[in-house]
């Protein structure tokens, strides 16, 4: 389940970052102070983004920060980032980001049935109007949980 992904202290509101990298390191600060994943690991996301382009940007105005286990995902895990402003990532048709879903994953099958509910999620306007007018993140871990149980 996706809300078993989600850990307290997740899920940032409101959040700014002046460039595509600012917000993935951002996106990635609630998984590192929980210890889910280690610096190296959200280096490599980085990393991997400056040599291959945007593809974690993965529709529109959404991005999706990974990378391989081995890097250092200590945990399954996932983070949810809005930002106050939208931010470029050089992704032509999906531009400019607003949510950013940071995702640890400890091996390739574990966390598929979580990232299938994370897609019907992204498909969601009424999750997406959400993520931009709440005030609490326990609001949006809330409508995740009640969508998981319908």
């Amino acid at each position: 389940m996706l809300s078993k992904l989600i850990g307290n202290n997740a899920i940032q509101l409101n959040v700014e970052a002046y460039n595509w990298e600012e917000a993935i390191y951002k996106a990635a600060k609630p998984l590192l102070e929980s210890n889910k994943v280690t610096e190296r690991y959200v280096e490599k996301v980085v990393q991997i983004a400056k040599e291959t382009g945007p593809y974690i940007v993965i529709a529109k105005h959404i991005a999706l920060p990974h990378a391989p286990s081995e890097y250092g995902a200590l945990e399954s895990s996932l983070s949810i980032t809005v930002l106050n402003q939208s931010v470029e990532f050089g992704n032509q048709a999906n531009d400019p980001v607003k949510y950013l879903f940071f995702l640890s994953a400890t091996d390739s099958t574990s966390h598929l049935s979580a990232l299938a509910n994370l897609v019907e999620l992204m498909e969601d306007e009424t999750f997406l109007s959400l993520l931009d007018t709440s005030k609490e993140s326990s609001e949006i871990l809330d409508y995740i949980k009640n969508m998981e149980t319908n």
